[in-house]
């Protein structure tokens, strides 16, 4: 099998300019694939919705994880990407479609993921992923 060398996420073309233009460093988003990612490897930015393709990159310094997003303001501020106002947003509408797939009990509540990132940098170009970027994302390997 393959090693693992990094991750990719999608984001919406509207939100990919405030990491490289805007000087975000910190990309946050429910915990989905992240059991295996260790500081040093990749993010690769998958641009969603219109133009789509793999448009950059970026080193990841530090994961946390927490149960609540808006914790990770407390620690990164204004380096988060999204605003606190897009998240709580975001996490009503999850909030909303949360019945939907509960059969019985508990909703099991998804912790979050916060990528603290360095070294960001755009591609000339998009380059066009071999596989579809599921909205979770996937494991890059070499």
């Amino acid at each position: 099998m393959s090693e693992i060398v990094g991750v990719t996420f999608p984001v919406p073309k509207e939100y990919m300019s405030r990491f490289f233009d805007d000087g975000k460093t910190v990309f946050i988003k429910p915990a989905t694939v992240f059991k295996d990612l260790r500081a040093g490897m990749k993010l690769v930015f998958y641009q969603s919705h219109e133009d789509t393709g793999y448009v950059g990159e970026a080193t990841i310094k530090r994961i946390v994880i927490a149960d609540d997003p808006l914790a990770f303001f407390a620690t990164y501020g204004d380096a988060v990407f999204l605003t606190r106002d897009e998240v709580t947003a975001y996490q009503s509408e999850q909030e909303k479609w949360q019945g939907l797939r509960v059969r019985k009990g508990e909703a099991k509540k998804r912790p979050w993921l916060a990528l603290e990132l360095e070294d960001i940098r755009r591609y000339e170009r998009p380059e066009k992923p071999e596989r579809f970027v599921p909205v979770g994302g996937k494991y890059l390997r070499n």
